[in-house]
C-alpha cells in the first residue's frame, strides 16, 4: 500500500504555518505499516491542486489531502476533487441540516458562506467529522482513492483515526515491515551512525536518523518475511552498540523517563535555572501528574538573584562570575534546600549572542545535588550553530536536554561523561 500526502494552503507553502499535519500523518501511517512515498505542499490554486492529485495517483494507491475544506472562497480542495472526477458539486441535505443545528446550538447566526461545507463532489462518500464542522471526503478517481481531510489538526486526527486508518489498514493487509524508534541523548548523529555501521549492512534492515538539539532518534525498519521477529534481535543489537545513550523508545520522552525514575525512588527534583529561563521547569511540568516528582523551580537569571534566592556565595560570584562550575554546584544545592527536594538540578551558562565573564557562547555548567554525595557538575562545551536568536534558542534547548540527561544518569548510577559519546571527568578544572 503506497500513500502520498498532499497538504493544501498558502500559509503552509509560504511558511506562515508549520506543516505539522504531514508529520503527524507520516508517523501514524508508518505505525500501521503503510508506506508513505511522497509528501507535497501546494497553495490555494484550483488547477495546481487538481494537477497534484492526478500526479500523485499516477504513483500511489491512495492520496490523503489536508486543508481546503473550510467555508471560505480560498478553500478549494472539494472543488478540485470535483473537477478531477469530472463531477458536479452538490449540496448534501444531511450535512446542511447538521451545520444549521451546530450554529443554532452555539447561539450564532449562520453565514451563507458556511454552507459551502455541505457541498460535496457527486458520488463522493462523506467522512463524518465528530470533532468539528467540515466533513472529510472519500473520492474514487482513475488510479486510486483520495481521502480529503480538514486542515484543523484535532479534526483531521479524529477522522483519520476513526475512519481512514482502519480502512487503509484493511486494504493494505498485514504489514510487510516492522518498525521501532529508539531515542538517544548527548550523542552526535555521526557518532550514532558510525556505531551502527554493522546494522546498516544487514539485509532487510533500514535505519533512519532523526536529529534534534542534543538528541537523535533512530528509526529501525525491518522488511520481509518474519519482520516482527527479526526486529527484536536488531533492536537488541542497536541498544548494545549505543549503550547508555539510549534513554527510551517510541514516544517515551526524556522528561517522562526522568519522572518515572524519580517516582520509582520516591524522590523529587527542583530546578534552578539561569540561561534556560524556566525551560527546564516547563519540560518537567508538561506531563500530567508531574507535581508528584517535580517540587518546583527558581529562575535566577540575574547574578544577584543567584545569591539572594539560592544562597550562592557573593564572594564566589564576585571572584568567578555567574558562569562557573562552582556556581552551578551552589545553585543545585540551594534550590534543593529551598524547595526541600531530593535532588537539585541547576544550569548556568552563556546562550549568546555575546560572551559573558570571559566565557564564550556555548559554555554551560550543569549541577546535580542529591543525597549521599557532593554536587556533580558537568560542563559540556556546546557547539554554536550560528549567529542570532536561532543560535540562542538551540543552545538553550540543548542545555535542557543535557540537564535532564545528567539527572537520568545520576539516578541510574551511570557515567556522567560530558557529551558526544565521550566519557570525560565529571568536574572541570576550577582554576
Amino acid at each position: 500500500m503506497r500513500v502520498e500526502l498532499l497538504t493544501v494552503g498558502d500559509e503552509l507553502l509560504l511558511g506562515d504555518t508549520i506543516n505539522g499535519n504531514a508529520a503527524w500523518l507520516g508517523r501514524r501511517l508508518a505505525e500501521h505499516g503503510i508506506e508513505v512515498t511522497r509528501s507535497v505542499v501546494v497553495g490555494d490554486d484550483l488547477d495546481v491542486i487538481v494537477e497534484a492529485v492526478t500526479a500523485a495517483l499516477g504513483r500511489a494507491d491512495a492520496v490523503i489531502t489536508t486543508g481546503g475544506l473550510g467555508p471560505t472562497y480560498d478553500d478549494l480542495t472539494r472543488d478540485a476533487l470535483a473537477k478531477a472526477a469530472g463531477a458536479a458539486l452538490v449540496r448534501d441535505p444531511a450535512l446542511e441540516r447538521r451545520l444549521r443545528e451546530r450554529v443554532e446550538r452555539a447561539g450564532r447566526e449562520l453565514q451563507p458562506m458556511a454552507l459551502r461545507m455541505a457541498d460535496v463532489p457527486e458520488g463522493a462518500r462523506i467522512l463524518a467529522n465528530s470533532a468539528g464542522s467540515a466533513p472529510g471526503l472519500r473520492v474514487e478517481l482513475p488510479g486510486g482513492i483520495v481521502y480529503a481531510l480538514p486542515g484543523v489538526p484535532f479534526e483531521m486526527h479524529t477522522i483519520m483515526d476513526e475512519i481512514v486508518l482502519p480502512e487503509l489498514a484493511e486494504i493494505a493487509g498485514p504489514p510487510a515491515a516492522a518498525r521501532r524508534t529508539l531515542r538517544t541523548a548527548r550523542m552526535w548523529e555521526s557518532v550514532v551512525a558510525t556505531r551502527l555501521a554493522e546494522v546498516e549492512a544487514m539485509d532487510g534492515v533500514r535505519l533512519a536518523y532523526l536529529p534534534d538539539p542534543a538528541e537523535v532518534k533512530v528509526r529501525i525498519t525491518v522488511v520481509g518475511p518474519g519482520a516482527a521477529a527479526r526486529l527484536t534481535g536488531v533492536e537488541a543489537r542497536v541498544r548494545e552498540l549505543l549503550g547508555d545513550a539510549v534513554y527510551g523508545a517510541e514516544d517515551e520522552s526524556l522528561d517522562r523517563v526522568v519522572h518515572r525514575l524519580l517516582a520509582e525512588r520516591g524522590a523529587t527534583v527542583a530546578a534552578a535555572e539561569s540561561l534556560t529561563g524556566g525551560l527546564i521547569g516547563a519540560e518537567l511540568t508538561a506531563m500530567p501528574g508531574s507535581s508528584a516528582t517535580f517540587a518546583g523551580g527558581v529562575v535566577a537569571y540575574a547574578t544577584e538573584a543567584k545569591h539572594r534566592l539560592l544562597g550562592v556565595p557573593a564572594d564566589l560570584l564576585a571572584a568567578r562570575g555567574a558562569v562557573h562550575p562552582d556556581v552551578a554546584a551552589a545553585m543545585a544545592t540551594g534550590v534543593r534546600e529551598a524547595l526541600d527536594a531530593t535532588y537539585g538540578l541547576a544550569v548556568t551558562g552563556v546562550a549568546g549572542p555575546d560572551p559573558q565573564d570571559g566565557r564564550p557562547v556555548g559554555t554551560i555548567y550543569i549541577g546535580v545535588a542529591g543525597p549521599g554525595h557532593s554536587p556533580i557538575v558537568v560542563g559540556p562545551k556546546l557547539p554554536v550553530p550560528g549567529a542570532g536568536p536561532e543560535s540562542r534558542a538551540v543552545i538553550r534547548r540543548m542545555t535542557v536536554v543535557h540537564a535532564l540527561e545528567l539527572l537520568r544518569r545520576v539516578l541510574l548510577g551511570l557515567d556522567v561523561g560530558d557529551a558526544n559519546g565521550e566519557a570525560r571527568p565529571d568536574r572541570e578544572d576550577r582554576g
